[in-house]
């Protein structure tokens, strides 16, 4: 299975998201648009007013999971411990904007960084509360991997190729890839996030408070919701995470390797370069490797 070519982004100004938002929502229509900060790859975000935030597509791909939010994140939202967002109106292709579109209420918070976390191993603890009662609700009816989420909860052989590209000799890198893609899946299907990032969790007073971006959200394996244990938690906080998940040896390495193959990835991007990304792939990568060699 291949992910193909990178999708076609496109462009989108503040005027256009006034001209949509007067068009089909007349009621905002008076409220003050602008860029939020940092508002992301998939989406182009907007403030709207000081409590809500417009978020349109950038690219076809990404367009596939405005229906998925609308249908599934007021389902979630009230089985969950922390907030998410849900979507407060769609919005239809206009002002030569061509995807569907949705309107959320702004959840505050900032992302959550290592240094920025109170007490990490209650921050461990507080998201596998939350995983645990996501993968807790029932998915009957639940969108699979696919297109619409780049193949989250599939199989970890989707990104072979990529994997395969990037790896540079290091024994032990082939090893922590065949082991995950050697180790099974039970197929009992549970939702899962798809993109527990840093970015995507909140704080405030440096607690875990809400968790956005569900646009990678279905059923299927939730591994891929472990990731972040090597690539966001210190070790104490791995441990405490994983305990409270009740995570199986099996679940743990394919967890490891959907963390494995976008850090490798990255790091080969990245190579020779010295800002935050690539450090922090770098960093990443060897606590992988160290925690896999411990194991």
């Amino acid at each position: 299975m291949s992910l193909g070519p990178p999708p076609q982004r496109i462009s989108v100004d503040a005027d256009q998201v006034r001209r949509l938002v007067a068009g089909q929502f007349p009621r905002w229509a008076d409220l003050p648009v602008r860029p939020v900060a940092n508002g992301g790859w998939d989406n182009r975000t907007f403030h709207l007013g000081d409590a809500m935030t417009v978020r349109l597509p950038s690219a076809a791909e990404y367009a596939l999971a405005v229906e998925k939010e609308q249908r599934w994140l007021p389902v979630l939202a009230p089985r969950l411990p922390l907030p998410i967002p849900v979507p407060l109106a769609e919005g239809r292709p206009g002002a030569e904007y061509p995807f569907a579109w949705s309107i959320y209420p702004w959840l505050d918070g900032e992302p959550a960084r290592r240094e920025r976390i109170a007490d990490p191993v209650g921050f461990a603890a507080d998201l596998a509360g939350f995983l645990a009662a996501l993968q807790s609700i029932d998915c009957t009816g639940a969108p699979r991997p696919g297109k619409h989420n780049w193949f989250r909860g599939g199989t970890l052989r989707t990104f072979d190729d990529l994997v395969q590209r990037s790896l540079d000799g290091h024994d032990v890198d082939a090893e922590i890839w065949r082991t995950a893609l050697e180790t099974p899946w039970d197929g009992v299907e549970r939702w899962f996030h798809g993109d527990v990032a840093e970015s995507n969790l909140l704080l405030a007073d440096g607690e875990l408070t809400a968790v956005i971006d569900f646009g990678t959200c279905g059923v299927g394996d939730p591994a891929c919701d472990l990731a972040i244990a090597w690539t966001l938690l210190t070790g104490d906080g791995r441990r405490a995470f994983r305990e409270r998940l009740s995570v199986d040896d099996a679940t743990w390495a394919r967890g490891r390797g959907w963390a494995f193959w976008k850090t490798l990835v990255t790091c080969a991007r990245t190579r020779g370069r010295d800002d935050r990304e690539a450090t922090e792939a770098r960093r990443v990568l060897d606590e992988i490797r160290a925690e896999y060699l411990e194991s």
